[in-house]
């Protein structure tokens, strides 16, 4: 089902485009050695180069080309041999030299694809437009001072990949799908940590609309998104606000806008630059560069096993419907877990056991996976025992609670607590006869139709035993002995 907003005059398509900025994973700056380490102090990561000190030359650093060129491979784009670093000239307080080291006409990597994965289960592709390396700027800071302007350069030269999608996303939903598809790729190649909120990862937001069918409209731009809800948020902002004005008889202006997560709305900031003026040319620092095939291929060869790629395993190989493969490949280290978690077992109860129980305490106790009290060796150790009749569901329910608050091992807690499942059909079929012969009106309703029945006989039967005895056997042995 398209994703359509109703206006006055009727049904608005929503069109998004997406340039997300992704810190390049290395440990120096794109054409210096400073530190690219979060949080130090203001300015004391910065080289001669960063602050453009006269007669500073750039050198390219080959580990961002590496992670550039890992990414696209990531992204099943086309890596061109041949890329061109140009100056993107324009003005502002924390750009130093005047100027930014970009790619323009021949970026490294060109067109690719990234394949979405809806809430709904179902999936489709975006078109990747390109992915180009830049250095970043610095950072003015307008709140610590009455009057003046503070400038920090610790980001100023660091490495970006900007990843410039195609118009090709539809809903609010889709952008951050889109983001969250993007960011867990990154994070699987290892060529950029997505934390955004450090700032290592942000997003450009395009949004315009148009009536379904027609031509695109006018664009917007919001700069520098740094949340995945705070994206879906501008979407459904500025969609809204341009079909209002365009229905009031004013037209969308081509902009760069900003986001005001305070009050959800964005705002004008200055109009929207074209491609000539930033007067883009060539660097003469740094020559054309010029990759080999053979580096391509090295890089290829040592890719790690994608989302998509562990998805389709997933299903195929573990009988695991999409959703749940979707849900346990969405981060690299929740999908490693799983997969010790389901090792030799029941990879369907594994899985339930981990999106359901397991990530339910995560998010009760707001605990990252790293963090969890129970290890992947322990919650598979409880995944067995229900396997193997040890315990019923019921019971794993209650050791599982004990897990958590103790960080005790499974069959250790069902042992010293006797918790074993019954499984002796006599035992089970005593309980079953003193709970027939003492609700002789309830067993006569049931032999007079009423069915349903069954279920309080088997919660009365799981009550005489503890919540021990096998559930399957139970249901058996007393739809035998209603019967005779």
């Amino acid at each position: 089902m398209s994703y359509r907003i109703k206006g006055q005059t009727g049904e608005w398509e929503v069109v998004i485009g997406m340039e997300v900025h992704a810190q390049v994973t290395s440990r120096s700056k794109l054409f210096s050695g400073a530190s690219t380490k979060f949080g130090a102090d203001p300015n004391d990561n910065v080289s001669l180069v960063d602050a453009a000190m006269p007669g500073m030359l750039p050198v390219l650093n080959k580990q961002a080309v590496r992670q550039a060129v890992r990414t696209g491979l990531g992204l099943k784009a086309a890596i061109n041999l041949k890329s061109v670093f140009e100056r993107k000239n324009y003005f502002y307080a924390d750009l130093p030299q005047g100027y930014q080291i970009s790619q323009y006409l021949e970026p490294i990597v060109g067109e690719g694809t990234l394949i979405l994965d809806l809430d709904d289960g179902a999936t489709r592709e975006v078109g990747i437009e390109r992915l180009h390396l830049e250095q970043d700027a610095g950072k003015s800071i307008h709140d610590q001072h009455p009057t003046m302007s503070y400038i920090d350069l610790n980001r100023s030269g660091v490495a970006l990949m900007e990843i410039v999608s195609k118009p090709d996303l539809r809903s609010p939903e889709e952008a951050g799908a889109y983001l969250r598809k993007l960011r867990s790729i990154l994070r699987y190649l290892g060529t950029c940590d997505g934390n955004m909120d450090e700032g290592s990862m942000r997003a450009d937001v395009n949004v315009s609309v148009r009536k379904p069918g027609d031509e695109f409209g006018t664009r917007t731009e919001t700069k520098n998104v740094n949340s995945i809800r705070f994206v879906q948020q501008v979407v459904e902002y500025e969609a809204k606000r341009q079909i209002k004005l365009i229905e009031d008889g004013g037209e969308v202006v081509q902009e760069t806008r900003l986001f005001d997560p305070s009050n959800g709305t964005t705002r004008s900031m200055r109009s929207k630059e074209e491609a000539h003026d930033y007067r883009y040319f060539p660097d003469p620092d740094l020559l054309p560069l010029v990759i080999e095939q053979s580096f391509i291929d090295e890089l290829s060869s040592d890719l790690p096993e994608l989302p998509d790629d562990k998805k389709d395993r997933f299903i195929k190989d573990l009988g695991l419907p999409a959703y749940d493969a979707s849900v346990l490949v969405a981060d690299r280290e929740r999908a490693e877990f799983f997969e010790v978690v389901a090792k030799g077992r029941d990879a369907k109860l594994a899985s339930n056991w981990m999106i359901g129980d397991f990530f339910g305490a995560l998010n009760k106790n707001n605990l990252e996976l790293a963090d969890s009290p129970i290890s992947a060796e322990q919650l598979g150790g409880l995944v067995g025992l229900i396997s193997d009749n040890t315990i019923s569901g019921r019971i794993a329910k209650d050791v599982f609670e004990i897990m958590w608050e103790t960080g005790r091992d499974a069959d250790v807690i069902v042992e010293e607590k006797g918790l074993k499942q019954i499984t002796d059909t006599g035992a089970i079929e005593a309980a079953i006869d003193d709970i027939i012969a003492n609700n002789p009106q309830q067993v006569e309703q049931f032999k007079g139709g009423n069915e349903k029945l069954i279920g309080w006989f088997v919660g009365q039967t799981m009550k005489a035993t503890g919540g021990k005895a096998n559930p399957g056997m139970v249901n058996q042995l007393l739809k035998k002995k209603l019967a005779d």
